[in-house]
């Protein structure tokens, strides 16, 4: 069963950034949509960045200009830099891709971000 595995949290000061990466332990087919979630403590999870086959990425509007997604299909992974971080942005962050024939999601376990001094 394909896997993903997040990695790159942490503790981060704010202002300061950290670039999470998420790779699958095996091929995905049909690849066609790529995307970052994150949930704090209480709240529900939120799309955070999104990046689907041959569109430009969107962004929620809390970090738009401060985070970048982008991906390669062909090795199934999945990358968010995040710069300028704020208290704000703590959080779970998830990977999730999206593929087709047959149409299904798959998520990695979850990385901790946290922003604080």
């Amino acid at each position: 069963q394909v896997q993903l595995v997040e990695s790159g949290g942490g503790l981060v000061q704010p202002g300061g950034s950290l670039r999470l990466s998420c790779a699958a332990s095996a091929s995905i087919f049909s690849i066609s949509a790529m995307a970052w979630y994150r949930q704090a403590p209480g709240k529900e999870r939120e799309l955070v960045a999104r990046i689907s086959l041959g569109a430009i990425p969107t962004y929620a509007d809390s970090v738009k200009g401060r985070f970048t997604i982008s991906g390669d299909n062909a090795k199934n992974t999945v990358f968010l830099q995040m710069n300028s971080l704020k208290a704000e942005d703590t959080a779970a962050y998830y990977c999730n891709i999206h593929s087709n024939l047959p149409a299904r999601d798959y998520w990695g376990p979850g990385t901790q971000v946290t922003v604080s001094s």
